[in-house]
């Protein structure tokens, strides 16, 4: 069994680099002869590592040093002090004509609306859940399907005489179906859709007159189609029902395109009609009819005086 004192010969050997190299010498001279089953009798006394020369202890960590950090002087700070000063001095008068405009504008009635439909690619401004008074939405909404209703008739009328062209009935008639298309949508929403719009939104008596005689207009454009009479080229550049009878017989498939055209141009007659008396109903109701003949003759005092 192993004493209580006896050397470990695992135990490493602890060296005091700042130890005199005479003490440092007999330690080592001494710990040659102290070993056990595993130690070395014989060590070169050269082999050892010299340890490393002392080095001062800095706990600034190079702060101390010296960083050459360029300052302005006075002179250029004032100078980009001024210069701060007059670009925050044209901003406020930028904002001042800005704000000055947007109440010379809402003084005046205009209003400043933002485009927001169709969301993918917005052309107008419509904001009906918003901007209409709740007890009107739905007949807003309607003659909004109105609108929708008379784009998508014409874009109909376009396929079906494309379709009557290709089996040669004219390019003129083609022509003519584009045409519609191009200025009956944008006319439509700027002659009475946009006025019926602001009339509700501003309860407006003018507006509501300019809507009754441009949607009567519509109204009798989408009569003229549905019936196509032989007028223009004999009237094969609307698909109403003349001219579907007179397709039909040379043409099936042409021929059921118009009949298809002519059942779109019925119902967009029939909900016109439908709107046409519901804005009348609340226009009567609402009292805007009088306050209409008072504002026509204002103006026409305005314009004798």
């Amino acid at each position: 069994m192993a004493r209580r004192y006896d050397h470990n010969p695992f135990e490493e050997e602890e060296v005091n680099p700042f130890a005199d190299q005479a003490a440092k010498g007999k330690s080592s001279a001494q710990s040659n002869y102290g070993g056990g089953a595993f130690y070395t009798t014989s060590q070169n006394p050269t082999s050892r590592l010299s340890p490393l020369p002392p080095e001062p202890v800095d706990f600034n960590y190079e702060r101390s040093a010296p960083i050459d950090i360029p300052l302005d002087t006075a002179a250029e700070l004032k100078k980009k002090e001024k210069e701060l000063q007059v670009k925050e001095a044209e901003l406020r008068r930028r904002e001042q004509e800005v704000r000055r405009k947007e109440e010379a504008a809402a003084r005046a009635g205009i209003v400043l609306e933002e485009k927001n439909w169709p969301a993918f690619f917005p052309i107008i401004h419509h904001d009906i859940a918003n901007e209409i008074p709740i007890h009107l939405q739905r007949l807003q909404y309607v003659a909004f399907s109105t609108f929708l209703g008379l784009f998508g008739c014409l874009l109909w009328n376009i396929i079906a005489v494309t379709a009557a062209w290709i089996k040669g009935e004219g390019v003129k008639i083609w022509f003519l179906a584009i045409i519609y298309f191009i200025a009956g949508v944008p006319l439509a929403y700027v002659l009475w859709y946009r006025p019926l719009y602001r009339a509700f939104r501003h309860e407006s008596a003018m507006r509501f007159g300019w809507f009754f005689l441009f949607y009567l207009v519509h109204i009798g454009f989408c009569i003229l189609a549905a019936v196509a009479p032989p007028i223009f080229f004999k009237g094969k550049s609307f698909t109403g029902i003349l001219s579907a009878v007179d397709v039909v017989g040379n043409h099936v498939l042409v021929g059921i395109f118009y009949f298809i055209g002519f059942g779109l141009f019925c119902l967009e007659i029939l909900i016109s009609i439908w709107v046409i008396q519901q804005v009348y109903m609340y226009f009567r109701g609402s009292g805007k009819a009088a306050e209409m003949k008072r504002e026509a003759a204002r103006g026409a005092l305005r314009a004798a005086i």
